[in-house]
């Protein structure tokens, strides 16, 4: 394994992503936790959080975007800006119609962010502590397949959107701590993801 010398801008926007990443792990478990609460019906507090997770995700983007230019273009970034602003609309429409839905359109936006995480992860992996953020951007795809297909259940919850933040938010602190590498050294290696 070679080591070359890190430019400036990969040590400040790890430091900034992991900074970022620990408040998407808080984030997540709360919001999780007090989705559970409410997940058997969309009440106000439902319809309200269910709104605010794809909001919380393009605030989340938009640090991500402004932290990663230095490194690389953020142009999937502004993709999952511009999903999940249109899923928060989605959402709250489809709150009307019901729990099936709402888990359609949750479900078609964990696929495509999901997708864009995992690809950001993978053009990040030389910066370190990407393997988190690819493996639940892969995990992602799969759970808004399987939201998409609960939405014909007999009697479908949201329990499953809570409980999919709580993975999401765990794989955010993972990523944090082994950001923390790379925030710190000015040197990176090639292959320490």
């Amino acid at each position: 394994m070679s080591t070359i010398a890190a430019s400036p801008g990969i040590s400040g926007t790890a430091s900034a992503l992991r900074r970022l990443y620990f408040v998407r792990f808080a984030f997540a478990i709360v919001w999780a936790l007090v989705m559970f609460t409410t997940a058997s019906e969309l009440g106000p507090l439902a319809v309200a959080l269910l709104v605010l997770y794809p909001l919380f995700d393009v605030a989340a983007a938009v640090i991500d975007a402004r932290a990663s230019r230095t490194t690389g273009s953020p142009a999937l970034l502004y993709v999952n800006i511009a999903v999940s602003s249109v899923t928060a609309i989605g959402v709250a429409i489809a709150c009307a119609s019901g729990i099936p839905a709402v888990l359609r359109v949750w479900g078609a936006w964990a696929v495509v962010a999901g997708l864009v995480q995992l690809i950001v992860g993978v053009t990040r992996r030389g910066m370190g502590g990407q393997w988190p953020m690819i493996i639940s951007g892969g995990i992602s795809v799969l759970a808004g397949a399987s939201f998409i297909l609960g939405a014909a259940a007999d009697n479908p919850t949201l329990i499953n959107a809570a409980g999919y933040a709580i993975p999401g938010g765990i794989f955010f602190l993972i990523s944090a701590f082994r950001l923390g590498r790379a925030a710190r050294t000015p040197q990176t290696g090639g292959n320490h993801s």
